[in-house]
């Protein structure tokens, strides 16, 4: 039995998600033996874990500050062992516009993208990047997730809808990503490792009902979407998606868990990569709980296995600091 810290909330958008995602971890994580505590990613965090005194953390914050390097950073400093990434493969996630320079090195496919900036001439910059994308856009925060801000542009929609979806995104930060948008169905791929060896689980095919796309009344209210796990893809087009999830989890140098999102084409022969959650939700509605469960690793199981790979991590040596000649 460990004393784990479970770390949820925080000054995020995304912090009733996180919350949520908690109160699944702690009741999985006492089934398996373990004692949890859940404390609030807040500035009387590090004092509360000095007084809990954990063997090991395990974030399930999402967004600012807990999944951007921020609280691992934080935990680095503590020498606390935690679950998932570390702070550069945290923070690069975090961004967008970031991860997709590592994904084009890696050799990735990408939607064609431009970056818009809070305080730029936006109207000036609307042609110039339906110019370079085309009419029909996908307008998403740069560093945010669970669909929060995002929006989508049809072809025959007017300049003045790109500029309202601009102003949206820029309510949850500075810095907006805009991409030509991909037809096609939402397939995710969660990424596991055991014993340090990532492996790819069972896709899931992700079909929303109360939306056009996977947005975020979609994702967590109870039937707002369907997920079809294993996804019904070819056995070609599974096999590559898995390989590029592989590809991008490395890429950022991601470790013990994350989950890939894509987009595949209609026809099923063409996918792009959407981006990488480094610290996946794990509410009763979560894809990367799903996945696991269906290649064989229940819940209880999952989180287990998750806190014991962050204990037998090694810790940080002690560098020996030569004396100022």
């Amino acid at each position: 039995m460990s004393v784990v810290a479970v770390i949820a909330g925080g000054p995020s958008v995304e912090a009733e998600v996180s919350r949520a995602s908690a109160r699944g971890v702690v009741e999985a994580l006492i089934q398996a033996g373990h004692s949890p505590s859940v404390l609030e990613l807040d500035a009387n965090l590090p004092s509360a874990l000095a007084r809990l005194r954990p063997e090991v953390a395990f974030p399930v914050t999402h967004g600012t500050l807990g999944e951007d390097g921020c609280l691992q950073g934080l935990l680095e400093v503590l020498d606390l062992p935690y679950v998932g990434s570390g702070v550069l493969a945290s923070a690069l996630a975090a961004s967008k516009p970031q991860a997709k320079v590592a994904f084009r090195a890696a050799g990735l496919p990408l939607a064609a993208g431009e970056v818009v900036v809070r305080g730029e001439d936006v109207a000036a910059r609307i042609p110039e990047v339906r110019r370079a994308l085309g009419p029909a856009l996908v307008v998403k925060p740069a560093d945010g997730g669970s669909a929060i801000g995002v929006s989508v542009i049809e072809e025959t929609e007017p300049d003045a809808a790109l500029g309202a979806a601009l102003e949206r995104a820029f309510e949850a930060g500075s810095v907006a990503l805009v991409e030509s948008r991909v037809r096609g169905v939402e397939v995710t791929c969660a990424v596991l490792e055991e014993a340090g060896r990532p492996r790819a689980l069972p896709l899931v095919l992700i079909r929303p009902k109360l939306a056009g796309f996977y947005d975020f009344t979609s994702k967590y209210r109870v039937g707002g979407s369907d997920h079809l796990c294993p996804a019904p893809l070819g056995e070609g087009i599974t096999t590559a998606i898995q390989r590029a999830a592989l590809d991008a989890h490395r890429a950022l140098g991601c470790r013990d868990l994350s989950r890939v999102d894509f987009i595949v084409d209609e026809e099923q022969s063409h996918f792009v990569v959407l981006e990488v959650n480094t610290l996946p939700g794990m509410t009763p509605t979560s894809l990367f709980p799903e996945a696991a469960a269906a290649s064989g690793i229940p819940f209880g199981a999952l989180c287990d296995l998750l806190v014991k790979s962050a204990l037998a991590r090694p810790r940080r040596a002690a560098p020996h600091a030569p004396a100022m000649p």
